[in-house]
């Protein structure tokens, strides 16, 4: 599992030459650090990395909010419609995300939200896996705790807030690095929205390495490593949390 990041990190010091050499070779002949070096100075390295880190801390704080608020309110309110509602947004997951991006695009125009952070973030503020996510977990804790609080007179925003919310910390954590990494990696949607290099994402940023005719790999490579850098450093602080998220949302599927 880690030869593709050694492999990945290897590259980073070849040249292009050698990086499409054939029979392939694991390490370079000479350990080049000026690969690191254009990374960060062909493209505004430091800007997309800004941009990278407001929009997962944006996005990962307004799901976490809605998605754990709407799924509370499928598991365990009652109101009219709540079942099409559901089954609407289940619908939703269903339809590809391509479908969704001119129309999208045309509404973020209306509103002067084209080439800005805001339009980047907007459309993920919201997430259906998340919604479906959340509800699954309420649904497993036991009803008794809410007619205790009930008869305690809690109101429902009590209820949600000081008894459920604490409980649900498992699968708010799994939705927190699920919708952390989608945001990180996200590249189709701000090559769309943005054209201006200083407002794309690192993901996005990286892609603009691309050659016409040839790709200088040992630059991709690097930039890519450096990218990577903030999601190795998270995971090896929050490891058993991200491992027991992975087995929460599995165990949910």
């Amino acid at each position: 599992m880690l030869f593709p990041f050694i492999w990945q990190f290897l590259t980073s010091f070849k040249t292009t030459s050698e990086s499409l050499s054939v029979p392939a070779t694991l390490f370079p002949s000479e350990w080049r650090l000026d690969n690191y070096i254009s990374a960060t100075t062909l493209i505004p390295f430091f800007d997309q990395l800004l941009v990278s880190t407001i929009s997962v801390l944006s996005r990962t704080a307004v799901v976490l909010i809605l998605c754990s608020a709407a799924g509370y309110a499928f598991a365990r309110l009652r109101f009219p419609g709540r079942n099409i509602l559901f089954f609407a947004l289940l619908g939703i997951m269903m339809v590809p995300r391509e479908l969704y991006l001119l129309p999208q695009t045309e509404i973020l125009g209306s509103l002067g939200l084209l080439n800005t952070v805001t339009g980047l973030v907007l459309p993920g503020f919201i997430s259906a896996f998340g919604v479906f996510l959340m509800r699954q977990f309420f649904l497993s804790l036991p009803a008794s705790l809410e007619e205790a609080a009930r008869i305690d007179g809690a109101g429902p925003f009590r209820i949600f807030f000081a008894i459920m919310l604490p409980l649900a910390k498992p699968g708010l954590i799994a939705l927190a690095i699920f919708t952390s990494i989608y945001s990180w990696n996200e590249l189709l949607w701000p090559l769309i929205v943005n054209s201006d290099p200083e407002k794309l994402n690192l993901a996005a940023g990286l892609s603009t390495f691309g050659g016409e005719f040839i790709t200088p790999y040992p630059l991709l490579m690097a930039g890519s490593f450096l990218a990577q850098l903030p999601l190795i450093v998270l995971f090896l602080f929050m490891q058993k949390q991200f491992i027991e998220g992975i087995a929460f949302s599995g165990a949910k599927s």
